[in-house]
């Protein structure tokens, strides 16, 4: 009897329950570098001159929603992930492609003196020019496909900073191919990326650098 007076006094433990597992986060790198493909595919097209420019307004809905908004949501989610670098990128060239929307879709339309408007198409350009080139060289850390994406781009967009300040349509011309090559560059990337994570295995390789 004392000893069941004595059980019925212990205090009684709390049931221990297995932790939560973590869950899995899906890599948003695919995505913002598919965004960033298909809106300079599209626009290197027009700079290009595979097309006429009177139709080039068709670029500043994909610069809007897949360019711009999608790429910076990736870049929101590489920051919870941690990676700086991705979060840095897609952020910062989703709000070009929002910067360039409203550039082109509010801005052009009001300078209406041409010198104005290269020089102002220029400074823009430079401007994202020095970003792509610093991004590059902290890409040489990552992998070959995303350094081949940011040396290409960084390209891109110097011959298209030269074409405003020179008001020379081979530069133009020249920076419509160099993007082309830049958007499938970006789509490989994607793609290896987007396999070899659906498969669990290195089908595209991405070469690793680090």
């Amino acid at each position: 009897m004392a000893d069941a007076d004595r059980t019925g006094s212990e205090p009684v433990a709390p049931p221990v329950t297995a932790p939560a597992p973590p869950s899995a986060t899906a890599d948003p790198g695919s995505l913002g570098l598919a965004a960033l493909a298909m809106t300079t595919f599209v626009l290197s097209w027009f700079n290009a001159g595979l097309i006429n420019e009177r139709v080039g307004y068709v670029v500043l809905p994909v610069a809007f929603f897949y360019g711009g908004i999608v790429q910076v949501l990736a870049g929101m989610w590489e920051f919870r992930r941690g990676n700086t670098f991705a979060a840095t990128a897609f952020a910062s060239l989703g709000a070009f492609w929002l910067a360039y929307w409203g550039y082109v879709g509010g801005v052009v339309p009001h300078l209406l003196l041409e010198p104005q408007l290269y020089q102002a198409t220029g400074l823009f350009l430079l401007a994202w020019t020095l970003f792509t080139a610093y991004m590059t060289v902290a890409a040489t850390r990552t992998n070959g496909a995303v350094l081949g994406v940011f040396v290409t781009l960084t390209l891109t967009f110097l011959f298209l900073t030269i074409s405003a300040f020179t008001q020379s349509t081979t530069w133009t011309r020249i920076g419509g191919w160099v993007g082309l090559v830049t958007a499938l560059v970006a789509w490989y990337a994607a793609f290896a990326m987007v396999t070899n994570n659906t498969w669990k295995r290195t089908v595209l390789p991405i070469w690793p650098l680090d």
